[in-house]
């Protein structure tokens, strides 16, 4: 940029001190939604604003806001949503082997800097500079002014995950150390109905999940609700947060989110939230958060006070199939991991980090590791693809 003399990089603890409506026409570009630009309630100030405010991600659970300000002659152009953090929890890009390896060589990993969404492994934009034909130049000098904020702490790396391929590209220009991973994720093939989508399928799937749905539901008497906007009453969130700590403390041993966070969430955000609720005797026994993009059906996660067979499924992701053909949306994404869904229509997505690692050796080890890993994730997607669901194209 020719007048990049005028722009200055700074560091504010709290997303309450960026202007929402600056922050969101950046995370959000207005205009027509596109491939590219389109609607992330991720991204939102509102949805950090809500991670903060709740305590859920703050200093005492080690998520110490340092998130990037770019200004040019006093406005806003740029934002880096990133936290300070002494553990690797809540981020779903695993690199607990790089800390372990680091400290057996004497290194200190932590602190390190994350930028990402709190506790949410969904993919959208992290370098937040709107449109404009210098975008990706602004991107460049937030990558950089992340850099320099790594190397003035004197931490060992900085981690920008789940971000857009675009990003990924550039920023290994910018000296990043590149990663690859996988998720499952359902596309929508413009289907009428849930009949439409189950005829693509191959017959022994079909019937497989017809017979789940059934023994789901049917078979113990339970229903399902679909609650958003108006209907997210605080007494729908106590019952949901009970769901939430149960599931929780037994895959995760401490929950990540407050009570507070869906009161907050439910003020703020009530018509990009669906809750898919089962009921059974009058009493709902189980439910799943999903956050509603201009694409995209965003699954986040569950939780239930009755085990029956195949309402996991059901709830998590056959309901979100339901929901994303009603509403028009192209996708649904249903969080990380799971080979399971690939049995359920969701078939293997890449998604996309990059790795500032300001120790050269040990930046080159990574590298070596990486170099490896981004080759065996890319078999094992076309191996996974080759064994999908689907009916076989015989022409």
């Amino acid at each position: 940029m020719d007048d990049a003399d005028s722009i200055t990089i700074k560091v504010v603890s709290s997303v309450e001190d960026i202007d929402r409506i600056e922050w969101d026409r950046l995370a959000n570009p207005t205009g027509k939604p596109t491939p590219e630009f389109d609607y992330n309630p991720f991204q939102s100030h509102y949805f950090f604003r809500c991670l903060e405010a709740s305590n859920s991600a703050d200093r005492t659970t080690g998520w110490l806001g340092q998130h990037l300000v770019m200004e040019r002659d006093g406005g806003l152009i740029g934002i880096l949503p990133c936290y300070l953090k002494n553990h690797s929890q809540g981020e779903y890009i695993f690199d607990h082997g790089w800390a372990d390896a680091f400290e057996r060589a004497g290194g200190d990993y932590y602190p390190k800097l994350q930028a990402a969404v709190p506790f949410t492994p969904a993919s959208g934009r992290r370098l937040l500079v709107g449109n404009g034909e210098d975008a990706d130049k602004r991107r460049l000098m937030l990558a950089g002014g992340l850099q320099k904020v790594c190397e003035q702490l004197e931490v060992s790396s900085a981690h920008i995950t789940f971000l857009p391929e675009n990003e990924w590209e550039l920023l290994g220009k910018q000296g990043y150390l590149r990663r690859n991973d996988q998720q499952f994720h359902w596309k929508n093939d413009n289907y009428p109905d849930f009949e439409a989508f189950l005829a693509v399928l191959s017959s022994r799937k079909r019937k497989n999940i017809k017979k789940e749905r059934a023994a789901a539901l049917a078979d113990n008497g339970i229903t399902i609700e679909w609650l958003t906007g108006e209907q997210l009453t605080e007494e729908i969130w106590d019952i949901f947060y009970q769901f939430y700590m149960d599931t929780g403390s037994r895959k995760w041993g401490r929950p990540y989110l407050t009570r507070e966070f869906y009161s907050l969430a439910g003020e703020a955000m009530a018509d990009d939230i669906l809750l898919i609720m089962a009921k059974r005797n009058g009493r709902y026994i189980a439910g799943a958060i999903n956050f509603i993009g201009s694409h995209t059906l965003f699954g986040r996660h569950w939780g239930c006070v009755e085990d029956h067979p195949f309402l996991h499924f059901e709830v998590c992701y056959y309901q979100a199939i339901d929901f994303a053909i009603e509403k028009g949306l192209d996708r649904v994404e249903a969080g990380a991991q799971g080979g399971h869904k690939l049995a359920r229509g969701y078939m293997p997505q890449m998604t996309y980090s990059a790795h500032y690692i300001t120790h050269p050796d040990f930046r080159r080890a990574v590298s070596d590791y990486l170099e490896h890993e981004r080759q065996a994730v890319e078999r094992e997607n076309d191996a996974i693809a080759k064994h999908g669901p689907f009916k076989k194209d015989t022409s």
